[in-house]
């Protein structure tokens, strides 16, 4: 074991990066509201000194719009993408859809973060228009895979929107029901969307 030469630098601690202080600004936007997360609040948790935080952001505005930013690419950007890799046909993609709130401790957290998000949406005009063009593209997505099963434009935009408030309901009622009371709320749901009128 070396000793330590006096006067020589302690080693280099790892330096935070953004999605660090961003991951750390949703924790607290999920456990108590947007109100908590500052910057001496953040600093405080991470244990370091408010100036790193300025390396960063310009300020607390241009964290929230980054994390919110992270949040809407998160949320819906890279969700679409994989399901488009995987190749389902418009039937398994409404089926794995279906099953989405149900995916154990992901699921929760994407359930919480949405809530708070949601949350802030009703304090906050710039969060509301992120979060109308997130659910817009989100049902217009689900909605295609309707017509791509043969339901005309209305008939998919309204089944589209069906699914969308199951699995917004679903995430708000976690605690209702035990999982064969899910299984069986989402196998119906599942009968009801793709079955023809």
């Amino acid at each position: 074991m070396t000793k330590a030469t006096p006067g020589a630098a302690a080693p280099a601690r790892n330096q935070l990066t953004p999605e660090d202080w961003i991951n750390a600004a949703r924790n607290l936007l999920v456990s108590r509201s947007v109100d908590a997360v500052r910057v001496e609040v953040l600093s405080k948790e991470l244990g370091v000194t408010r100036g790193s935080f300025y390396w960063h952001f310009k300020d607390r505005d241009d964290l929230l719009s980054r994390m919110l930013e992270s949040w809407r690419d998160e949320a819906t950007e890279q969700i679409i993408h994989r399901f488009e890799r995987r190749n389902l046909t418009p039937r398994d993609l409404i089926h794995d859809l279906l099953s989405l709130p149900f995916r154990g401790v992901s699921a929760q957290e994407a359930a919480s973060t949405e809530l708070a998000i949601r949350a802030w949406a009703r304090r906050d005009e710039r969060v509301r228009q992120v979060l109308d063009e997130v659910d817009a593209k989100r049902l217009s997505y689900v909605s295609q895979c309707f017509s791509a099963l043969g339901f005309g434009i209305a008939e998919a935009r309204a089944r589209a929107f069906a699914l969308y408030s199951y699995e917004l309901s679903e995430s708000l009622l976690s605690h209702q029901g035990n999982d064969e009371q899910k299984a069986e709320r989402r196998a119906v749901m599942e009968k009801l969307l793709l079955t023809p009128n």
